[in-house]
């Protein structure tokens, strides 16, 4: 198993104890220890199964998406996670005769690792990178690691997990002529926000890693608009201690009191025409072919520059 290393398992320790003492956990601690990856493949393992049929289906026209491409299709996935719907791809560009070479990109060393040798059971040959897409510098990094074209795939709202305004420029940013970005976004709509209990697991785990108790505070759930655009939906987390605190979070004691808040990870919803505002009017992007799930939770966009 081959995995280039941008990020090492030191330097998120130490990103991670800042974010602590800061009260902000982005998004890719919460998919870094052991206890948030069993939580994501709890929350993750009854996924949206009209998504996976639009990957399907997209598996189906995966010959004629990369025709420009020649016999060889670098697949650039950003935000790969397990790699589950990579490999629909990974399997039908192989199907039609293609010479694939599969990049996956996660900050998870365990998602990653899964990711790789899951590709690598499909006799499909894989180069994984350990890097945070949330640094622009390590998506060019990432992008550069094969010559253009090059397909490039964002699965599962991986989008809504950062500013997607700063985010879709910096992807933007690491496309040439000739490359296809495919990427989903989740809708918004008007059903019940109420937090399951799975989710609650999922968003308490890193808080779980410092020594944070379920009893010692209280974790609550917010939605707010994105005031930048309209059809932007912000749906936020936060810890709230219920009594003064002393956590331990990469060799260093973060004293907490009780009151304060730990902002946690995001997540995005769209409306379909902000979605698609975002990746031309502002990402500069063009977009080729939208396809909704079955559901209309989900909407998928073919881009290029």
């Amino acid at each position: 198993m081959n995995i280039e290393v941008l990020l090492t398992e030191a330097e998120i320790a130490d990103e991670f104890a800042e974010a602590m003492e800061a009260r902000d956990l982005p998004e890719k601690f919460f998919y870094w220890s052991p206890g948030s990856v069993r939580a994501w493949k709890d929350l993750s393992a009854n996924g949206n199964e009209s998504l996976r049929q639009t990957w399907d289906a997209l598996g189906l026209k995966a010959g004629d998406l990369t025709k420009s491409f020649g016999s060889r299709v670098p697949v650039i996935s950003f935000g790969a996670g397990e790699g589950l719907k990579d490999r629909i791809m990974l399997k039908a560009l192989q199907a039609a005769g293609r010479e694939v070479k599969y990049f996956p990109v996660d900050a998870s060393q365990t998602l990653l690792e899964t990711a790789c040798a899951g590709a690598e059971d499909d006799d499909c040959e894989v180069l994984g990178l350990k890097a945070d897409i949330s640094s622009p510098m390590h998506l060019l990094l990432a992008a550069d690691v094969s010559e253009a074209p090059r397909l490039f795939l964002m699965v599962g709202n991986t989008l809504g997990g950062f500013d997607p305004l700063d985010q879709i420029k910096h992807i933007a940013g690491c496309m040439h002529k000739g490359d296809v970005l495919i990427l989903d976004a989740r809708m918004h709509d008007d059903e019940n926000r109420e937090a399951t209990e799975k989710q609650k697991r999922f968003v308490f785990a890193p808080l779980a890693t410092t020594g944070i108790c379920s009893d010692d505070g209280e974790i609550k759930f917010f939605e707010n608009r994105d005031d930048r655009r309209e059809g932007m939906n912000l749906w936020t987390r936060r810890f709230q201690a219920g009594r003064d605190l002393t956590l331990s979070a990469g060799g260093r004691e973060i004293h907490v009191e009780r009151g304060e808040r730990i902002v946690l990870n995001f997540r995005y919803r769209f409306t379909r025409e902000a979605f698609r505002w975002i990746l031309t009017q502002h990402g500069g992007l063009k977009v080729m072919g939208e396809i909704p799930s079955a559901d209309g939770k989900f909407v998928t966009a073919i881009c290029t520059l």
